[in-house]
Parts: structure tokens; C-alpha cells; sequence
């Protein structure tokens, strides 16, 4: 009896690679739908030798999710591949927003708080100074801009929350739950009554001990702001494939899941060719997509995965000759209320220098994707907006010498208001209903690298221990 992984991405990868600790990796299936692993974690090398990231390109290496991560790496013996940057570096330090056609650079020092910088009409010192003044909202959850709104001011949820969203999730961050992407700023207030008193009441509150480890030392003392590997971060998902597949774990890309059946302790997943029985079954596939693997025998589970929903989002790779970047950053990210196409563009070679050329990524679409982009058919037609939003904001008027269009279709879940209650009450009837079932990865627990990686191994933990 074997156990089954559903999705060969980062995070049914990461499951496995756990699970192996604890079983005979001869026991476990993954089954991939697509022909690689990985999920949206792809670098492309063309053929002048030039990295594309098509998502995911850098990796956070504090918290508690960042150190577990790190941990994966040293298991993984991966050190020797990071190219972490420095906190000292303009792609570490300067942020900028597009505003009313221009660009503005957010503050990032503690002075720059005590400056009026555009397109803030005063210091945003005076923001967090009156945050304590206002009065506190008892919510079960609201909207991330509404938050802010209420505690900062409408430039601050304008200015820095409602694109920090678009680049976060590629979300309205008038529709996104505070309570989940901003738990620890949400339950200050709800706790202290502000967000300035609980990250006082935080700062003299004892710290919970942390894993050790001579990497997260290392982090420390070169003061890492994040991290990425020499030949992209598609190194991390390729190591764990490698790692797994040599210990035994079977691996079947190719392999789509049409339905699964769950019969007392016993779970069967079919496809087309075959249908087999399996212990357990992880799922790390969306949730509205493996909603339609469960409705005949489940709807009510079914109708609660479909809650969470995902949006498109078009990534345009650019490669120019020689370096044009004329203020060096990690990138520029875009309101909403610009009404533009495009979410942000980041600086790809300002974080990693590729030939002293220019390598820029432009995202586009997001929850804004039908609107924008429902008639296109062609990668040309976003090429041609990528670039026609690239020389008017960065000036630039050459011609790349190459490009990359990738459509990621249904891939970023959006955790709108009421996300954390939607997946108690996912987690809670999965847990009645005693289903042989765990649900991981960026539908439930954050969309971020290492928040899947972190879901994997908590999903495992709680398997092992059910079944010890």
C-alpha cells in the first residue's frame, strides 16, 4: 500500500522528500500532470546563456519559514549554489512605485521615514506616530487596504500596501484578507488595540528559540536579504526530484488525476489508464481544481475548495544589450488606481548581474488578467505591451535581443476575506469526515516558496503522527 502525492511542484516534492524520513520511499507516488516537476518554479537558460525565472527567483531567508527552508538546503547539500544579496545592495534596499507617470522610491532607512518623499504629500513618520491614536476595530477579518486605511491612511494602503499586494499575489488588495497575508499586523490590533503597541509589547517579549544552524549564522553575519542559486532557483525543486528519485520514490509525470474515491480507510485515484489504492493521499493541487476530483462523493468539501480561487498572470522575460538601468533596484511595482496592464516590472540583473547586460521580468494581468487581456491570443500581443510599458518607464528605446511569454494559467490562489475560516472549515470536515487526506501548499497556507515548502512538512508531521 503505497502513499500518493497528487502535484510534482515544490510543494508535492517537499512532502515526499519529508515522508521519506519516515517510511520506505518505495511506498510513495507522486503523480505530475505535466511533463517536469517543479511546478512554477522554471528557469529558462537561453541560448546566450541568460537566466529567465518564468515565477518564483528569490528566497527569504528569515522566519520561521525562511530558517526551515534554509535547513532543507543544508540536507540538500546546496550551499555551495546560493547566490544570496547582501542587504547592502540596491536590489536589497531601493523599492520603487510607479505614480502619475513617474517613478518614486519608497523609503528604506529610518530617516527616509522623517523625509516627505512623492508620492506621499508628508512624512510617513507621522503615519505610524498617529497609528496608536486611532481606534481599534473588532473584526473577524477585513480587507488588507481597508486595514491599513484605517490604521495609516489612505496613501499608505494606495501607495504601499495596494502594490505590495500586486506582488505579493497578484491581488486586490481591497478584496484580500488582512487576517491571513498581514496575521501578525492584524492581531496587534486586536490584542493591543494597535499595531505600534503590539510591536512594542513584541520587541521586549521574550524570542522563541530558533533552529541553529551554521547557514542561518552565515545569513546573519553577511546580512542576507534573500537568496537565489547560481543557475536559478529551479535548482532547489530539480535537487529535491534528484534527491527522492534516488532513494526510491516513483515519480510519474505525465499523469493526471481525473477522480478520487475515498472508501473507509482507503483512498483510490483514477485517471484514464489505470486506478489504484493508497493509503493516504496528499494533495497539493489547487484547491478548485482538486474540488472537481471530489464532488460527486464530497460536494460540500467540494463547494468550500472552490472558494478559493486563482488568477493568471503573463510573465514577459526582456534581455538588452549592456546595462540600462538608470536607478538600480529590485523593481517597480504599479498601483492599481494607474489603471495599467502591467503589476511590476522586476530588475533581474540588478539582483544577479547577467554579462553587464539588462534581463527585466514584467508581470502583467493577475486579478485584472480577463480585463485587460481576455481577447489576446498571440505571445506577441504581450510582448508588445511588456515592452511598450518598458520604454516608456524606464526609458529605454532599444530592442531586446530576446524575449520569453509564459501565460501561468490558474496560478496564484487569492486569499481573500474570510481565507483562514474557509480552510478551518476545509481542515475541519477532512478531520470529521476521517478521510485518509492532507491538504498542502499554496491554496491553504501562502503563496510564497518557502510557505509550501514549510505546509509539506507540517502536513507530513501531522500524518506521521496520526499514524504512529
Amino acid at each position: 500500500m503505497t502513499v500518493h502525492i497528487l502535484g510534482g511542484g515544490i510543494s508535492g516534492l517537499s512532502a515526499a522528500f519529508y515522508l521519506c524520513k519516515k517510511i520506505p520511499p518505495n511506498t510513495i507516488s507522486i503523480w505530475e500532470a505535466s511533463k517536469r516537476t517543479g511546478g512554477w518554479i522554471q528557469t529558462h537558460k537561453t541560448d546566450t546563456g541568460i537566466l529567465f525565472e518564468q515565477a518564483a527567483r528569490t528566497l527569504r531567508p528569515r522566519s520561521e519559514t525562511g530558517t526551515n527552508t534554509l535547513n532543507l538546503i543544508e540536507e540538500l547539500q546546496l550551499i555551495g549554489e546560493i547566490r544570496p544579496i547582501y542587504s547592502s545592495s540596491p536590489a536589497a534596499k531601493n523599492r520603487l512605485i510607479y505614480v502619475n507617470g513617474k517613478l518614486h522610491t519608497l523609503p528604506s532607512s529610518l530617516l527616509g521615514l522623517f523625509r516627505t518623499q512623492s508620492p506621499f504629500s508628508k512624512p510617513l513618520i507621522v503615519n505610524f506616530i498617529n497609528e496608536h491614536k486611532q481606534p481599534i476595530k473588532k473584526v473577524v477579518d477585513e480587507s488588507i487596504y481597508d486595514f491599513m486605511n484605517r490604521r495609516f491612511g489612505s496613501e499608505v494602503a494606495d501607495y504601499l500596501m495596494s502594490p505590495l499586494i500586486c506582488g505579493i499575489c497578484a491581488g486586490n488588495s481591497k478584496e484580500i484578507s488582512v487576517n491571513f497575508l498581514a496575521t501578525q499586523l492584524f492581531q496587534y490590533e486586536q490584542n493591543y488595540g494597535s499595531i505600534t503597541r503590539g510591536l512594542l509589547h513584541n520587541i521586549f517579549s521574550s524570542k522563541k528559540n530558533v533552529h541553529k544552524s551554521a547557514l542561518l549564522d552565515r545569513v546573519k553575519s553577511e546580512k542576507w536579504s534573500v537568496y537565489s542559486f547560481k543557475n536559478g532557483l529551479e535548482t532547489l525543486p530539480s535537487t529535491l526530484e534528484n534527491v527522492i528519485s534516488s532513494h526510491g520514490v516513483e515519480i510519474n509525470l505525465n499523469t493526471k488525476c481525473d477522480k478520487v474515491e475515498f472508501f473507509g480507510k482507503e483512498v483510490i485515484i483514477h485517471n484514464q489508464h489505470t486506478s489504484v489504492k493508497s493509503k493516504h493521499l496528499f494533495s497539493t493541487l489547487l484547491s478548485e481544481i482538486f474540488a472537481l476530483l471530489i464532488s460527486d462523493q464530497h460536494p460540500k468539501l467540494s463547494v468550500l475548495l472552490k472558494q478559493i480561487q486563482s488568477v493568471d498572470v503573463a510573465v514577459v522575460n526582456l534581455h538588452f544589450k549592456g546595462n540600462l538601468i538608470k536607478n538600480p533596484a529590485f523593481g517597480l511595482l504599479v498601483p492599481p488606481q494607474e489603471n495599467l496592464p502591467i503589476l511590476g516590472i522586476i530588475f533581474d540583473s540588478c539582483c544577479f548581474s547577467q554579462k553587464n547586460d539588462t534581463v527585466l521580468t514584467v508581470m502583467m494581468g493577475g486579478y485584472w488578467f480577463k480585463r485587460n487581456f481576455e481577447n489576446f491570443k498571440t505571445d506577441e500581443e504581450f510582448f508588445d505591451v511588456a515592452l511598450a510599458h518598458v520604454k516608456k518607464i524606464l526609458k529605454i528605446d532599444e530592442e531586446p535581443l530576446e524575449y520569453k511569454v509564459n501565460i501561468l494559467k490558474n496560478c496564484i490562489p487569492q486569499y481573500t476575506v474570510g481565507h483562514r475560516e474557509t480552510v478551518n472549515k476545509i481542515k475541519d470536515y477532512v478531520e470529521s469526515s476521517n478521510l485518509p487526506l492532507s491538504l498542502c501548499g499554496m491554496s491553504y497556507d501562502g503563496v510564497g516558496v518557502n510557505d509550501v515548502i514549510l505546509s509539506a512538512k507540517k502536513s507530513v508531521e501531522s500524518f506521521l503522527q496520526k499514524n504512529s
